[in-house]
């Protein structure tokens, strides 16, 4: 089966421009590749990357199967301005059915390995069935084979793209999993470019359970444009607004990393602090971006054609937290820190080499040891149970670093973290310390302190996600204007069309921060013009921005009918107790709970949802998408 070489459809594959027209799709039941084409109204319709992802998981599997079966579908998807010279034109999703939460995922990732696989002539991935045995996948400028992968089976994730470019390519670019996706961890992810994440709702587990290991890229294919001229004033307009905008303020992306918006949460009281019970963090200034900055950081790291490098080259030589790589963002100094009420940076950072090394999402390791942490303090998890040999507390920077090992490998204590917070708190008999929307973690802002954030997480496809809709903009980071976090009748509208745009943002192929550097002027029109006009120039699809805006609703709303048939309705778009009923007990948003019941009832009229969630067959006729 390790010679499977991909043979054409026999199908004509119309020329395409921005898209590369052909899908690779992998049985590993059989060992089998074969090339499709993508039409162009498909393409045009779900634009890419998440869209086209969802797209393939609707038409080609059952909503309902087991996620860790072989009746699940994997996708990698590229979008239109992946692997071009659009800013930030670096990203890919990993798409299918999510074992943390149950519910379509689509989990994001840039560096380089995502231009490198449009590259080398595809669109997609599409990986069915299971491996009777470890394989990886190898393309190389649209040829694929499937290899045994029984010799990297067992390593980490650095150790497995050294050999693999051995094996195949100095220059190959690899996505790959580590012993947790192996090992099964809930939450493990798919590491490509070593350090780079498709973090979110254990889209590596997913890899784990069908034997493939790794997918290992070479191509050397200029993506074809379909008015070069055209693009390339396009990009020329965009990277001026992102030099304008590197250049003063309020970023600083490139100084500090995503890691300086710890100010943000913190000034505005939405910075989850000791799972959540919580909003600032007295010791905020020891784990920010300055801090990293000053402390730790070697150099500034960029994604393929991206004008910010945003990532963070680091090394740590604190006694007993030795390491180097990439990371933390903020994201994982939030769950690692604040949320378990750490300012240890260099613990932190340690636990972060770990997850990446190991293959985990570290918002969900954070924020699951929060839970097991809080539950210790309170008497409901003993120091047997907990197995560290001490009484675990908020604070032990020595327990994050060894609960984060244990549950990569599933030992002891770790064998349950490894299920995620939700099924951790309710084995345990307490349910309402899971910090969870469907199942999957809290990111880095707090709902009571951020109410658009609250609906954003509750409504989310992907369970809770800044990703999938990112309302900090416009309450946090004044992106394009700034809106009162602590409002909640405005938010109902604004929270459908950040998630309409960041579908297309998703679908498109580039990073979310294209969006904070393409608006003139503040505003509350989030429509995503920038792109509009590097997509007509790349694919001569000629979008006018109304049918692009639709064409995100599109989306939202494909993977809405993917959640409602695998079962989820009004009663799974909440929030944990503690955010609908316990007050904020101190900080900006002291005395606040989010008012989640009431912006629901306004936004699924607003989506054209009835009141229990569900597309109304006008909604799915208007958008040409399938009945439920």
């Amino acid at each position: 089966m390790f010679n499977a070489i991909a043979q054409k459809s026999g199908r004509e594959v119309r020329t395409m421009h921005g898209w590369r027209g052909k899908i690779l799709r992998v049985d590993l039941s059989v060992g089998a590749t074969t090339e499709t084409p993508l039409d162009f109204q498909t393409a045009k319709d779900f634009i890419g990357g998440r869209g086209l992802g969802a797209k393939i998981l609707l038409d080609e599997m059952d909503p309902a199967c087991d996620p860790l079966s072989e009746e699940n579908v994997l996708a990698m998807v590229t979008g239109p301005l992946t692997g071009t010279a659009a800013p930030t034109g670096a990203r890919y999703m990993v798409v299918t059915k999510s074992p943390l939460t149950g519910a379509i995922t689509c989990s994001n990732s840039g560096g380089f390995f995502p231009a490198e696989l449009k590259k080398a002539g595809y669109d997609a991935i599409v990986f069915t069935g299971k491996s009777p045995e470890p394989v990886y996948l190898w393309i190389e400028n649209g040829r694929s084979e499937l290899r045994s992968a029984a010799a990297v089976w067992g390593m980490d994730t650095h150790r497995t793209d050294a050999a693999l470019k051995a094996e195949t390519d100095p220059k190959a670019r690899i996505a790959c999993i580590g012993p947790a996706g192996e090992r099964g961890v809930l939450f493990a992810s798919v590491m490509n470019d070593q350090d780079r994440a498709a973090g979110r709702s254990g889209v590596g587990a997913v890899m784990g359970s069908k034997n493939l290991k790794a997918v290992v890229v070479r191509g050397d294919e200029p993506v074809p444009l379909f008015d070069p001229d055209a693009f390339k004033a396009g990009v020329k307009k965009a990277q001026k607004r992102f030099k304008d905008g590197l250049a003063g303020k309020p970023f600083g992306l490139n100084l500090y990393g995503t890691a300086q918006t710890i100010a943000g949460t913190q000034t505005v009281g939405a910075l989850p602090t000791r799972n959540a019970q919580e909003g600032t963090f007295e010791n905020w200034e020891a784990i920010n971006g300055q801090t990293l900055t000053k402390t730790y950081l070697v150099k500034p790291k960029a994604c393929f054609s991206c004008p910010i490098g945003c990532g963070r080259v680091t090394k740590v030589d604190a006694p007993g937290f030795e390491g180097e790589g990439e990371g933390p963002e903020y994201e994982t100094i939030y769950a690692m820190g604040s949320n378990c009420g750490i300012d240890n940076l260099a613990a932190i950072t340690k636990a972060n080499y770990i997850c990446n090394e190991q293959g985990m999402d570290t918002i969900s390791t954070g924020g699951t040891i929060a839970c097991a942490m809080e539950m210790a303090e309170k008497g409901f998890l003993s120091e047997s149970e907990v197995g560290i040999g001490r009484p675990l507390r908020f604070g032990d920077a020595e327990a994050l670093v060894e609960l984060t090992r244990m549950i990569a490998e599933k030992r002891g204590v770790g064998a349950l973290l490894a299920e995620g917070s939700r099924r951790f708190a309710e084995k345990m008999g307490h349910p309402e310390l899971s910090m969870t929307a469907k199942s999957q973690e809290f990111a880095g802002y707090e709902p009571r302190g951020e109410q658009g954030m609250g609906l954003a997480y509750a409504t989310s496809p992907i369970g809770a996600s800044h990703m999938r809709g990112d309302p900090a903009y416009i309450e946090i980071l004044g992106v394009p204007m700034l809106i009162d976090p602590l409002t909640w009748e405005d938010k109902p509208q604004l929270v459908a069309d950040w998630q309409d745009v960041f579908c297309v943002i998703d679908a498109a192929g580039v990073c979310v921060f294209f969006s904070m550097r393409n608006y003139a002027t503040p505003t509350r029109d989030i429509r995503p013009e920038g792109i509009m006009e590097l997509l007509n120039a790349a694919t001569g699809a000629d979008y006018a921005i109304d049918e692009l805006v639709r064409a995100g609703e599109r989306i939202f709303n494909a993977e809405r009918i993917f959640l409602v048939r695998t079962g989820f309705t009004r009663k799974e778009d909440t929030l944990p107790v503690r955010m609908l009923k316990e007050p904020m007990p101190g900080g900006p948003a002291r005395g606040m709970v989010c008012h989640l019941e009431e912006m629901l009832d306004a936004y699924y009229p607003i989506r054209g949802w009835d009141a229990n969630g569900i597309p109304t067959p006008e909604k799915l006729t208007e958008l040409g998408l399938p009945a439920i």
